[in-house]
């Protein structure tokens, strides 16, 4: 008897075969909106998942998401996130514009970049020190052009709750040069620092304008232990120099801290006559995972 009887048919559900709104709340899980792109090069059916409000309305944090609710909705969430992502036009935190904020596209955590008036500059209060004025090339209103100073220290504070929890950073000074030049930036000593809660996390040797021949000059022909390992800055695609601070890594949101500051400072060391540095602001930027 067992012989006769007929092979039951066996019915295979694959992921795809699932209805959209259940793949979009599992590709909403997966953590990431670069991880939720990779899900929608899968198949037409992810991708259609992948692409909807449910999954990109959770990586904009609701103080960027526009606050229109009269109006008509003329652009998916996943437009809106992709245009949170752009630097270039990146909103005004501030009513004064002085500070930016935009996301990393990757990872969805928030970008800041604070305008030189945010920033703590030496002699600050006179025109013999700093000349503020526009700046063609500048997201904010006016930059600030060192004139003439012997002490320059540099520093941001910021609060810590305000950078995506559980996020490595990095602290960036965006800067450029007077076209007439500029001096004692190539020498002497220069050092950026880095401090959460005031506990010092990053402090290197750094060099805002490399120049071997005029830092040789100034060193009578000696050339420095450590002159190598001096951290050197890039020139940006907007045209500004920037020059990596040093790096941090926020709390968890379990963990607390929101009333820790973060400090990032830019000092050199050494009373000679400095002039032409040209400051626009420093950025805290995520850091991006290695390839």
């Amino acid at each position: 008897m067992a012989a006769d009887r007929q092979p039951e048919t066996a019915t295979t559900t694959r992921v795809g075969d699932l209805p959209e709104e259940c793949l979009a709340y599992a590709i909403a899980l997966t953590g990431s909106p670069r991880d939720a792109s990779r899900c929608a090069a899968v198949s037409p059916s992810f991708r259609a998942a992948a692409d909807s409000d449910h999954v990109w309305h959770r990586f904009i944090p609701d103080d960027l998401r526009p606050r229109t609710p009269a109006a008509p909705k003329s652009s998916s969430d996943k437009e809106i996130y992709l245009g949170l992502c752009d630097a270039t036009n990146a909103a005004a935190e501030d009513g004064g514009g002085g500070c930016r904020v935009w996301l990393e596209k990757g990872s969805g955590a928030k970008c800041y970049a604070l305008s030189v008036r945010r920033l703590s500059l030496p002699w600050d209060d006179g025109e013999f020190s700093w000349r503020w004025a526009p700046h063609p090339s500048s997201r904010f209103g006016e930059v600030a052009e060192l004139v003439h100073c012997t002490c320059l220290d540099i520093y941001a504070r910021f609060p810590a709750a305000a950078l995506t929890p559980a996020t490595p950073y990095a602290a960036y000074l965006v800067y450029g040069t007077a076209e007439e030049g500029s001096r004692s930036l190539s020498y002497p000593d220069q050092e950026t620092t880095v401090t959460v809660g005031g506990r010092e996390v990053a402090r290197h040797a750094v060099c805002l304008r490399p120049d071997d021949a005029e830092a040789h000059k100034f060193r009578g022909g000696r050339v420095a232990a450590g002159v190598e390992a001096l951290r050197r800055p890039r020139v940006r695609d907007d045209g500004w120099w920037e020059m990596e601070m040093g790096q941090l890594r926020t709390a968890s949101a379990a963990a607390g801290g929101d009333e820790e500051e973060v400090v990032a400072s830019f000092e050199v060391l050494g009373w000679q006559p400095k002039r032409g540095l040209i400051v626009e602001g420093i950025e805290f930027r995520p850091l991006l995972p290695a390839s």
